[in-house]
């Protein structure tokens, strides 16, 4: 718990700094991407992963009839990949040469795992050297243990930083888990299939200071909570925020996925990211999706010049470049 506790808490404070605004990612999702690229690094690149994702696995989450995930592998038809690699057995073939198709192939499929609720992760098609992507999608729906009704719904002021304003809010009177940790206030609403949705409310701003320890809350209280309903949606672009966490060297053309490809150098170009989540009386919806772009590294090999002696008569040009009309016309017999 308390290492993707750190990991959710590490990621947000750099991919969402402004406490002003709504936000909305899956630190699963991102993680279980970068876990899957991190399977394929070797060395250097693989050290960063392993700080990063320390302690992270899957499995045990994995366990709730209500979440729907993912993990694809999509690759150029050209690329010999790793048999040993965990995807590398139900890898989706084609052509990257048609960057267009690959973009729509990626979000037809993430559309399909998320209930729609994530219809075009890609903005664009994938650059046009790009050889693989690493995508993970997930998608939760549960109802709450303790319900809401909705007959208790209404509109309430919300303290929002630009000014008060008026909010559909819900209300339940229950005993739930809570706690107060060094100024922040924390309320576990339980879910089906042990899911649980954790509240935490800071007494003065997002802005103070939060630690894993937050999360925890053990003691049954009995409270009257008013919860304003929720439906929030966020894309990111995770480069610059992985890279502001010491993870540096995948995005360079010294990266060793080699665990990926025995035979091509590739690299990351970027990691996409876009979440949704709505609360309601009734429970959670939440859908995510993650892309790790990967593209080759282009080797120049010097070649070897051709030779050209200007050594006996030659016939000399002049022209305008654009119309290719002749200026002047020599001919050189004699320099």
């Amino acid at each position: 718990m308390t290492d993707q506790a750190e990991f959710a808490l590490d990621l947000h404070r750099v991919a969402v700094p402004d406490p002003s605004s709504n936000a909305c990612w899956s630190p699963f999702s991102v993680a279980s991407a970068l876990a899957l690229a991190q399977e394929a690094a070797r060395g250097e690149t693989r050290a960063e992963l392993d700080g990063l994702l320390r302690g992270f696995d899957a499995s045990d989450a994995l366990d709730v009839p209500e979440l729907a995930v993912a993990n694809t592998l999509w690759a150029d038809d050209d690329l010999t990949l790793d048999p040993g690699f965990p995807l590398a057995g139900s890898v989706r073939r084609t052509a990257f040469s048609d960057p267009s198709t690959v973009r729509k192939l990626v979000n037809t499929d993430v559309a399909e795992t998320t209930r729609g609720l994530i219809p075009e992760l890609l903005d664009s098609p994938p650059p046009a050297d790009a050889a693989a992507i690493i995508v993970n999608a997930l998608y939760l729906k549960v109802g709450w243990l303790n319900a809401f009704s909705a007959g208790e719904t209404a509109p309430k002021p919300f303290h929002a930083p630009g000014g008060d304003v008026d909010v559909p809010t819900m209300k339940v009177t229950e005993k739930f888990r809570y706690a107060r940790h060094d100024g922040w206030q924390t309320i576990v609403l339980p879910a089906d299939s042990g899911v649980e949705a954790v509240v935490l409310l800071p007494d003065e701003s997002l802005e103070q200071p939060l630690t894993p320890a937050v999360f925890e809350a053990r003691e049954f209280t009995r409270l009257e909570l008013s919860l304003p309903k929720v439906d929030v949606r966020e894309k990111l672009t995770l480069k610059s925020v992985v890279e502001r966490l010491g993870i540096r060297r995948m995005f360079t053309r010294n990266a060793d996925f080699s665990g990926l490809s025995p035979d091509e150098r590739l690299f990351v170009d970027d990691v996409v990211h876009e979440a949704v989540l709505r609360l309601d009386e009734e429970g959670l919806e939440g859908a995510a999706a993650t892309a790790v772009t990967f593209r080759t590294v282009s080797f120049e090999i010097p070649a070897d010049p051709v030779v050209v002696d200007v050594d006996r008569p030659f016939l000399l040009a002049v022209r305008h470049a654009r119309s290719g009309a002749i200026y002047f016309l020599a001919q050189v017999a004699r320099p």
